[in-house]
């Protein structure tokens, strides 16, 4: 049997096209490592082709798509070969120049998917166990483990628990200085896990927590974060694309850290589904144990005070059925209408930032980009428009219904069902037609 031979792919010389440089200030020049490009007086670039060694660089930085790699006729020929033998599946290398083979080599060395576990005495945020969904995802596009990250004090449950939402792994660092949430402490925490078992991917809620100690970890181990991401996938080279909201929510911006390790991301509450919960799961633990000591740490805690102790203060991320209101309600009196319907279905008053802004409702109610994001069964949006800023806080909800005068609002492009008319007239039949069924369905 005939062995087929293994070939090396050529790289090519760059080589400037006729009439397409646009001369926009040398950026090829600045980008070649090897000094191979020369400017004219007109601003054109030459190419020294005896210096030249296919990085590529000039060609990708172009504007103008005006540089190309050109190939001598043996080379064109070994392309052609190269072409038939991946038609028939055989294995082909590419070259690559120093910089990148030595990037390639650094970010060999990380792997695994980590999901930092939050926890505050020993209870743990919800959007742990969603970012153990994607990250499990994440982790079989690149064929790595799943891992969970957990420290505090007395928190070994949470071990059982971070397996039975898909953990291949827990790293758990159990100590009494760890009890309550310091970023000193737990920066020497994470970070000495860090080095030592280098992750490709670190994903932590973007909690007043999760954005505290996420910030101080990419400072830390010299490396980028994506903040409040909606969305997380793997690009055909292994690179974490990272996905959120930019310039004032008015687009999504996909963000990529493809020269350093780990990739971090932030995400919110309720964005990800909840990951399958399957008990008596079980994995590899690794205990690890930090040096740091309790009168190294400036802070003191000495009382925890919750949310939970104002009677005015609802949780509005945990609810099924979430009745908001806008500008279109067009008072602070008028969110009592919306008020009985919510009780009527069990559910809780939302609202839009211009209804918070004006002082309608409280800031804990407020669903959207700067507010809170909600997956509930039925979300009712009463008078909002909705700007993109609105809608990434509410989008994931099972089912939608709009109530707005304007028939062009953008609200009804992601409604599952939209009303166009008067909600002073609509949100009371509603309600009175809830009552009616409620009241037969008891009788």
């Amino acid at each position: 049997m005939s062995e087929t031979t293994k070939l090396k792919k050529p790289r090519g010389k760059a080589r400037l096209l006729d009439g397409k440089c646009i001369a926009c200030g040398a950026r090829c020049q600045s980008a070649c490592p090897v000094n191979c490009v020369e400017m004219t007086d007109s601003g054109e670039p030459i190419i020294l082709v005896e210096k030249c060694i296919g990085c590529l660089k000039c060609v990708k930085i172009c504007p103008a798509a005006a540089l190309e790699m050109a190939f001598t006729p043996e080379e064109l020929k070994i392309l052609q070969e190269i072409a038939s033998q991946q038609e028939a599946g055989a294995p082909v290398d590419e070259e690559l120049d120093d910089e990148a083979a030595a990037l390639a080599k650094k970010l060999a060395a990380y792997h695994d998917v980590w999901v930092f576990i939050e926890q505050t005495e020993g209870v743990p945020a919800r959007v742990s166990w969603e970012l153990l969904g994607v990250g499990a995802d994440l982790a079989r596009a690149r064929k790595s483990r799943l891992c969970a990250v957990v420290i505090g004090s007395q928190v070994e449950p949470l071990v059982s628990e971070a397996f039975a939402y898909g953990a291949e792994k827990v790293y758990l660092i159990d100590a009494p200085v760890f009890r309550y949430y310091r970023t000193h402490s737990y920066l020497e925490g994470l970070c000495l896990l860090i080095d030592r078992y280098r992750p490709e991917i670190i994903l932590m809620g973007a909690t007043g927590l999760g954005r505290d100690l996420a910030g101080a970890v990419a400072t830390r181990v010299a490396t980028g974060l994506t903040a409040d991401c909606t969305g997380l996938a793997i690009d055909d080279k292994g690179h974490l694309m990272q996905t959120r909201p930019a310039f004032g929510g008015n687009i999504m911006a996909t963000i990529m850290c493809d020269k350093f390790r780990p990739q971090m991301a932030t995400v919110r509450p309720n964005v990800m589904p909840m990951a399958v919960h399957r008990p008596g799961a079980t994995g590899e633990i690794i205990r690890e144990s930090c040096p740091i000591r309790e009168e190294e740490l400036a802070v003191k805690v000495l009382k925890i005070i919750t949310d939970s102790t104002s009677t005015e203060s609802v949780d509005i991320t945990g609810a099924e059925f979430i009745v908001s209101g806008g500008r279109g309600m067009m008072g602070k009196l008028n969110f009592s209408l919306l008020k009985e319907l919510a009780d009527e279905l069990g559910g809780v008053v939302g609202a839009s930032r211009s209804a918070v802004d004006a002082g309608w409702m409280p800031p804990d109610r407020q669903v959207g980009q700067t507010g809170k994001t909600v997956r509930p069964k039925i979300y009712i949006a009463c008078g909002i428009s909705g700007a993109i800023q609105h809608l990434v806080g509410m989008q994931d909800a099972d089912l939608i219904i709009a109530i707005n005068r304007d028939k062009d609002a953008p609200i009804f492009e992601v409604a599952t069902y939209g009303i166009v008319g008067d909600l002073f007239k609509i949100i009371p039949a509603i309600t009175a037609r809830i009552r009616e069924l409620k009241a037969a369905k008891a009788a």
